[in-house]
Order: structure tokens, then sequence, then C-alpha cells
């Protein structure tokens, strides 16, 4: 803990430009280990959340359970890390976690100079603003003076700055490193304000006292692709993780899901589809898994689509629409790289 700490440190410091995994060889030690350690949030509800029994479920999840799945035969055998967002890349950057799921947002700083990798993007997002009705708020271009609570250590915390300045606007910040004490500041009055990337927003929002006491404000002011993150310099990791959601994107748009992909096993005609469920061709020997990674993923797991509306979309709490997630064929932008 006391090498988690000063790599926290350092990167608060804004000293550390690149760390170097905590060793080569993920996958290897992964195989050995016998099960993932994947770090999430602290409780987002869809994304990554436990219930009372501890169990943990959502779309982010659901990558660490798909991992698990492609390289170990079993979506269960994942160990689930809490994180705060200020906490989140130490643990991995120090080897505390295997890879890191938790609505982390893809930029320059965090690709390069932290000595990370993104594996893909499994939600596309933006930032947006929560307010009481009761202050009969509008726009977000009528905060000027506002007090906003927002996460520290964030992209959020970044794109909240910029877009006052932007707007010739002051505000005034309240912060906090954990989730849930931003929410209950909020919920208790302390700010007017409550922002965080849309999706969150939604999931958050189930959570206060009375809910519909409060309004989503229609600008959305950040670009926020979250997805799976990895160690740098661990290529065949990186590639495991990154095909892993690649599978479920394709798995989905050639129409495989959980309860059709035994019976296409059996009998698949398609190319395509018959390399995705290991039928033919060596993909698994290229990634270092069993030829069989995408049809474990599928039966255990299921498609991209499948977890998208089991955990965010329209018929949860959270009510999500697919829209820049929907598949490209589809309007999105959620696009699968060939497996072939």
């Amino acid at each position: 803990m006391r090498v988690v700490r000063m790599l926290g440190i350092l990167v608060a410091l804004g000293s550390l430009t690149l760390v170097s995994g905590a060793g080569a060889g993920t996958l290897d030690d992964v195989k050995k280990r016998g099960f993932i350690q994947c770090g999430v949030s602290q409780g987002n509800p869809g994304f990554s959340n436990p219930d009372a029994r501890g169990n943990w479920t959502g779309l982010d999840v659901d990558l660490c359970r798909a991992v698990a799945a492609a390289v170990l035969g079993d979506a269960n055998k994942v160990k689930y890390t809490p994180l705060s967002a200020k906490e989140r890349f130490t643990a991995l950057q120090s080897g505390e976690i295997d890879v890191l799921s938790r609505t982390t947002t893809w930029t320059l700083v965090r690709d390069t100079a932290l000595g990370l990798n993104f594996a893909g993007v499994n939600y596309y997002d933006g930032q947006g603003f929560l307010v009481p009705k009761k202050l009969n708020v509008k726009s977000a271009k009528q905060l000027n003076g506002a007090s906003v609570c927002v996460a520290i250590g964030t992209t959020t915390e970044l794109n909240l700055a910029d877009y006052f300045r932007a707007n010739n606007m002051n505000y005034k910040p309240v912060v906090f490193e954990k989730a849930d004490e931003v929410l209950a500041a909020y919920d208790t009055g302390r700010c007017d304000v409550y922002t965080t990337d849309r999706s969150s927003v939604a999931a958050q929002r189930t959570k206060l006292k009375d809910p519909e006491a409060h309004v989503v404000l229609p600008e959305i002011i950040s670009k926020e692709p979250l997805g799976p993150v990895v160690r740098h310099g661990d290529d065949q990791w990186f590639d495991v993780v990154k095909w892993t959601l690649y599978a479920m994107l394709e798995a989905e748009e050639y129409g495989v899901n959980s309860e059709n992909v035994d019976k296409l096993k059996a009998g698949a005609k398609d190319p395509v589809v018959r390399r995705l469920l290991g039928l033919e061709g060596d993909m698994g020997k290229s990634l270092g898994v069993g030829n069989e990674w995408a049809y474990h993923i599928v039966k255990q797991v299921g498609n991209y689509g499948e977890s998208y509306e089991r955990h965010v979309g329209p018929k949860t709490p959270l009510k999500l629409a697919r829209g820049a997630n929907a598949l490209w064929k589809d309007g999105g932008l959620q696009y699968a790289m060939p497996i072939r």
C-alpha cells in the first residue's frame, strides 16, 4: 500500500510521466492465479454496483466477466476492487488490479503520460448537469455563480472549469473524493448543481431522496468515451481485453446471443460466426487463449446489446436509449474490428 500511496502522490504532483506495469505477462499471471482482479467504482448503478450480498453487476462488470470467460472459461472468476476516482490509476499502475473497468474517460494524457492503454470504448458519454426543479433553471447558461458538487481527480472537474471559463461565468466548486459523498452533498443542499457523465447522472439520480424533484439540463458539455484500461507495455493482455469487447460487439452485429449460441455453434454456416465461435481458424491461439474464447463470452455474459439492455437500457431504472452506443449499422458509434 505504501507503493500505491507514493504513486498517488507522484500523480497528484504531476511528476509521474510514465509508469511501467507491475510486470509484463498479465495473461500468464491471471491463468496461474485463476481469477481476474477487476477495478470498479464504489457503486454506480448500471455500470458497477454491488447488491446487499456483495454481488457486482453492471455494464463495466460484464466486461470483466467477459474477460474471465475468454481467459479462464468461467465468467465468475473475478474479484472486484472498489476504487475512487483518485485511487483508480495508481491501483492499475502498481499491479493491484489487472484491468480497470470503471466509467473512465479516454484522454490523451491518460493514454500517454500515465503508462496506461485504453482497450476500447464500451460506452460513449458526455458530461451533464442535474439541478433541483425548484431552482427553475432551464439551461446550464443560467448557472453563473452556482455552487457545483463534483468529484475530485476527474475529467468532470476539468470540463467544469473549461465550460464556465469559456462562457465567462463563475462558480464555486464543492469537491469530494467519493461519488457517494458528492451525491450526498447535493442531496442535502450543500450545492446547487450536481455534475458528472450523463449516464452517471441518470444512475446517481435514482439514489436521491426524491429523484423526481430534480431535472437534467439539456446541455452536454464534453465528449466522454468510457472504456476498460490496462497497463502500457503488456501487449498480449491489452489484446485480450480489447478483443473481448470486440467479440461482444461482433456477436450482436451477427445476431449471436446467449440464447442461440449453442444452436449456432452446432451448425453455423456464416464464416464470420464460425470464426467467432471457434469453429474455424485459430483466433484464440493468436490471443493466447482457447479457440472457444468468444463462445464462452456470449454463452455466459451475452453480446454487447444484451449487456446494455440488462443494465442501462430503456427497461432499466436508468432508461438510457442506445443513441451513440447503437451499432454502426444502426446509426451509432459502436464498431467491432473484424475477427478474422
